[in-house]
């Protein structure tokens, strides 16, 4: 039997796969579809690995200034109220795969407020960083002004302000070595 194909019917077909697509196409366009994304994502990893953590109750943001952190955990100690805020730029420069582990890397530091009242890149934070497929720090999204540089280990240091050490840099030194700093223009 031969089944004749009308208009109509590839064109329901075309709408129907257009929706489909549509359904399934969940990269963030905008700072509150990305604040969506990420409170679901944070939603699942916790259901999954911290299960004491009320997700629900965590606030989120997004920051259109920040422009060496791609996210940053708040805690009020007063209220115990926790806030993530993510980085619309960071997240532009990377896109929402590598954006992802930036929201697990925050969601340890959530879960370490609320168990410990206190979050830092420590021992607590080194255990999940495998089992969460993350890091201790993002890369860099945004260049630096200046590069502080030890004139006796080479070691670079990024900066982003016109703060006291680019200023007066022989006033101070990398830390392992007395030798005095010295500052280049970062060049992009």
């Amino acid at each position: 039997m031969i089944r004749q194909v009308t208009f109509s019917d590839i064109t329901d077909q075309r709408t129907l796969t257009e929706s489909v697509d549509a359904a399934t196409d969940d990269t963030p366009e905008t700072p509150t579809a990305l604040l969506d994304r990420a409170q679901q994502h944070a939603t699942n990893v916790a259901t999954e690995h911290f299960p004491s953590l009320p997700v629900k109750a965590i606030d989120w943001e997004i920051s259109h200034r920040a422009q060496r952190q791609a996210g940053v955990t708040k805690y009020d100690p007063a209220t115990e109220a926790i806030t993530i805020a993510l980085t619309w730029t960071a997240y532009e420069q990377h896109g929402w795969e590598q954006f992802s582990s930036t929201v697990r890397h925050e969601l340890i530091h959530a879960w370490q407020y609320h168990e410990f009242e206190e979050a830092d890149h420590g021992r607590t934070f080194e255990q999940w960083t495998d089992i969460l497929d993350t890091t201790q720090h993002c890369e860099r999204f945004k260049p630096p002004n200046w590069w502080l540089i030890c004139e006796d280990c080479s070691e670079r240091l990024p900066r982003f302000q016109h703060s006291k050490v680019v200023k007066h840099p022989e006033k101070y030194s990398c830390g392992d070595y007395d030798e005095s700093l010295r500052v280049e223009e970062a060049i992009e």
